[in-house]
């Protein structure tokens, strides 16, 4: 495999570092001219070659044909720099491998003042590479004036340091400091942030620039802001392989600066047609260089250069995106528009190739990515490539990205703006929404909100605390772009939590609280709820059913106004009733709940929600802790519970739990050996059972469910509807009216692990008898410290066999309480409070193997 091939493969490190080429040898086995030897250990040092030409008279200058030193670029040039050669300007050159002559190349003469007034400037042409050569023609004529004096031919080896040695026509050309670190003499203060990703380019270290060509320091825009970006060719240029293109840059670097007297480099960036970039002038990729390549304009832009000739053939798609990469860059970090235009001030009196006339000191607008023809008269970058800028223009993510507000407050980048929970985001764009794919809102690095293309505004919700918001978009293209940062400082109390007896909310079989009829595939419903609390709710506590399902499908509860996540509540098959408690925040007083396919259901029973005003009660967690089993006569009288039957249970002073001030208690309740279809109430002893219910079975089914229930007498009852059933009850926690408690805070819902994807803990099913631990603390927007517990949403599913799994505080022991049973092939969620002891919760699973998913909802501290 040669160069090029290998460059598209595998870009800029496999053209710049494997290991043929980084010892001379392509994939052929034969050594590259263009391959750094293995003693070279720093910048590639340059020769310039210089061979006068011979006037003949009547506007005419020749140099025979005649051997040469090795060399790979060449030009004319001449001593008056503000001379102007009239007639054609010609050369041809001998290839070093083959002897062979090339065709007669037309040099187009290049404009002096490109770098402003300097001492030793000459006139010269554009340089044009030609490959290893050995042996060079001249000839100049077809103008009746004078030629300018001194006229010679430079040739440019641009790796001769370590030729010497070698035989005659071969060239050590290489990126030789490739194994020197990849920096750039750039300075310390980082340039300005881009709203595009910095692509990745070949620094002049990597490329072996000899620096010791540049000793008067980098120099920058005076008005330090790129407002736009041409776009050049090389021109003239012979067929090259993509492990050349290093050797092609140090050859214009060396004839830049010892052939037209330039400080350095005239490009800012270059790129091959495999797509390669390259650092140009130095001064940092991050910065706004000056440099020298448009001339009466570079004042106020940057250049690129596409290596070889585009006059009879366009580019490659490789070498448009490394030019469309590196423009949203520069252009990103100023504001710019890719496909926008601008106003530049002429820094000549001249023509461009279109007639235009500019005057020194006016200004003109032009499209923020142009080419050099559009800037001065020149046929660059060339009549095939010209054209393709139009849709290269289009070709980046979006431009202009910017946060406009937030919670409606004017918003700058930097700048830090006070929120509470709710955080509302608006952007703007300078991209057509056509163009575009979706946004998302990022708190501190992850995406908490998404939105189309057509939206400018999203709804989401932070913790108390410090926190970065950016907006991320998408174009239609796949390509991202990123918001400069605002910082919001979030003031959170922690809520508090007043219990509720259980109470009906929605019933789509009903059309309570929300239209009647099932939820469709992919359908949502909305449900207000704030007005149920009669209060200021940060959350609600519901107990969600699906039944009457028509295929396998999942439910996602989440805050009304935001933006679902990946998380799940219920999961469910046809024919089975599933019910699970949510833990859902609540930002514009609507709950929404999201149906992934089929139809199916819905049922909500609130028993109570966390406010941030008002009275309140704290959470204690411990336990795990099992208070009750029917099958044991543990907490109640032994044996199932039958039709109709009630059993209640003693909590208040009972292991732990306070005789007084509690307010409301954590049970995770077990229905198993269910002989009827039934369900289970579980409710304040001491009142009126309502029509809400927390277990719905089949008989044969283990099926278990979080309970928050009040407590008023000190005890809470437990019916059961029909047939008979074993029930049991482990409790997490307590909630009291006193301080001493921990307070919630509500986000999310967030996945924080999945077994499947090895997100959070390792990747696999976890094996019967064996524990995986999930870091929780300092996560995914946790607080580091001062956690009591966390409310989880987690998942069973794929198991193997009939199992249970238990969650509890890593680094204590594992009591005997469940949070999941379930049978092979099921899936089966439930909420879990687990207390926080070391940052991380372990998950159990007693046999065969299961997939475990955990999905955050909030935690207490």
């Amino acid at each position: 495999m040669r160069g090029t091939a290998l460059a598209a493969a595998l870009g800029v490190v496999a053209v710049f570092g494997i290991q043929g080429v980084a010892n001379g040898v392509d994939g052929d086995g034969e050594v590259s001219p263009y391959s750094a030897g293995a003693r070279e250990k720093g910048p590639v040092e340059g020769e310039l070659h210089k061979l006068a030409l011979k006037p003949k008279g009547k506007g005419e200058a020749v140099l025979s044909q005649q051997d040469t030193e090795p060399f790979g670029l060449l030009g004319v040039s001449w001593t008056d720099p503000e001379a102007e050669v009239k007639g054609k300007i010609e050369a041809r050159t001998r290839d070093a491998a083959t002897g062979k002559w090339s065709k007669w190349k037309v040099l187009e003469q290049a404009e002096s003042g490109l770098d402003g007034k300097r001492p030793g400037l000459r006139g010269a042409t554009e340089p044009v590479w030609v490959g290893p050569s050995d042996g060079a023609e001249v000839r100049v004529g077809g103008g009746a004036a004078e030629l300018p004096a001194g006229m010679e031919l430079n040739m440019v080896d641009p790796g001769a340091g370590a030729a010497k040695a070698r035989k005659k026509g071969s060239l050590g050309l290489g990126p030789a400091a490739l194994a020197l670190p990849a920096a750039d003499p750039a300075p310390t203060t980082p340039g300005p942030e881009s709203t595009a990703p910095r692509p990745d380019v070949v620094s002049r270290v990597q490329w072996g620039a000899d620096e010791s060509l540049n000793n008067e320091g980098p120099v920058y825009l005076p008005g330090a802001k790129v407002k736009a970006f041409f776009v050049h060719h090389t021109a003239s240029t012979a067929p090259y392989e993509c492990s050349e293109s290093a050797a092609i840059v140090r050859g214009l670097h060396v004839y830049h600066v010892k052939t037209n007297g330039w400080r350095d480099l005239g490009y800012n960036f270059l790129v091959d047609k495999c797509g390669n970039l390259f650092e140009g002038r130095q001064g940092g990729v991050d910065q706004p260089v000056l440099g020298a390549h448009t001339f009466g304009w570079n004042q106020e832009s940057s250049s690129i250069a596409v290596l070889g000739d585009y006059t009879n053939g366009g580019a490659s798609a490789a070498a448009l995106e490394g030019i469309s990469k590196v423009a949203a860059y520069k252009l990103g970090q100023y504001d710019g528009d890719m496909n926008g235009t601008t106003t530049l001030t002429a820094g000549a009196s001249q023509p461009n190739f279109f007639g235009t006339k500019f005057v020194q000191g006016q200004q003109y607008t032009f499209k923020t990515v142009s080419g050099h023809r559009d800037g001065f008269n020149t046929q660059c970058p060339g009549n095939q490539l010209y054209p393709q800028l139009d849709s290269l223009r289009t070709s980046g993510p979006a431009a202009q990205l910017k946060i406009a507000s937030v919670n409606g407050a004017a918003a700058t980048p930097g700048a830090t703006l006070p929120s509470g929970a709710a955080l509302t985001v608006d952007w703007t764009t300078g991209t057509a929404s056509g163009q575009l794919s979706k946004f998302e809102v990022l708190v501190d690095g992850e995406s908490v909100a998404v939105a189309g293309a057509s939206d400018r505004k999203a709804l989401a919700a932070v913790t108390d605390g410090r926190h970065e918001v950016r907006v991320k978009a998408t174009a239609a293209n796949g390509k991202v772009s990123t918001s400069l940062p605002v910082t919001v400082e979030a003031n959170v109390p922690g809520a508090k939590f007043v219990p509720m007896s259980p109470k009906r909310l929605m019933d789509t079989r009903e059309g309570l609280g929300v239209r009647k009829g099932p939820v469709g595939s992919g359908g949502v419903v909305t449900l207000p709820v704030a007005a149920a609390t009669g209060g200021t709710p940060t959350a609600v506590v519901l107990n969600v059913t699906a039944t009457n399902p028509t295929e396998p499908s999942f439910v996602s509860v989440y805050p009304g106004g935001t933006t679902r996540s990946s998380a799940s509540n219920l999961n469910f098959t046809p024919g089975k009733t599933i019910p699970n408690l949510v833990v859902v925040p609540v930002i514009n007083g609507t709950v929404s709940f999201y149906n992934n396919q089929g139809n199916v259901d819905l049922i909500a029973d609130i028993t109570g929600y966390f406010t941030s005003s008002g009275e309140g009660a704290t959470q204690t967690n411990f336990g795990p802790k099992r208070l009750m089993d029917t099958r044991e006569g543990l907490g109640v009288p032994k044996g199932p519970v039958g039709t109709g039957g009630v059993v209640t249970l003693p909590v208040a002073g009972v292991d732990g739990v306070p005789a007084t001030g509690v307010k409301a208690v954590v049970l995770n309740v077990t229905a198993t050996n269910p002989t009827q279809p039934s369900f289970v109430s579980v409710y304040p002893s001491g009142t009126t059972r309502s029509s809400a219910s927390n277990l719905n079975f089949t008989p044969g089914q283990t099926i278990p469910n979080l309970v928050v229930v009040p407590v008023v007498d000190g005890k809470v009852s437990f019916f059961n509807n029909q047939g008979t059933v074993d029930l049991i009850a482990d409790i997490t926690g307590y909630f009291t009216d006193g301080d001493a408690g921990a307070v919630q805070a509500n986000f999310g819902p967030k996945r924080l692990m999945d077994t499947r994807a090895g997100l959070g803990v390792r990747q696999g099913p976890v094996a019967g008898g064996s524990v995986v631990t999930l870091p929780v603390a300092g996560v995914g927007g946790i607080p580091a410290s001062g956690v009591k517990a966390v409310v989880l949403n987690v998942t069973a599913t794929n198991p193997t066999e009939a199992s249970f799994v238990s969650v509890f505080p890593s680094g204590t022991t594992r009591t005997s309480a469940s949070n999941l049973n379930f049978t092979a092939g099921l899936t089966i969620p439930n909420l879990v409070v687990v207390p926080v002891v070391d940052g991380k919760v372990s998950f159990y699973n007693n046999a065969g193997s299961v997939d475990l998913i955990a999905d955050i909802t909030g935690y207490f501290s």
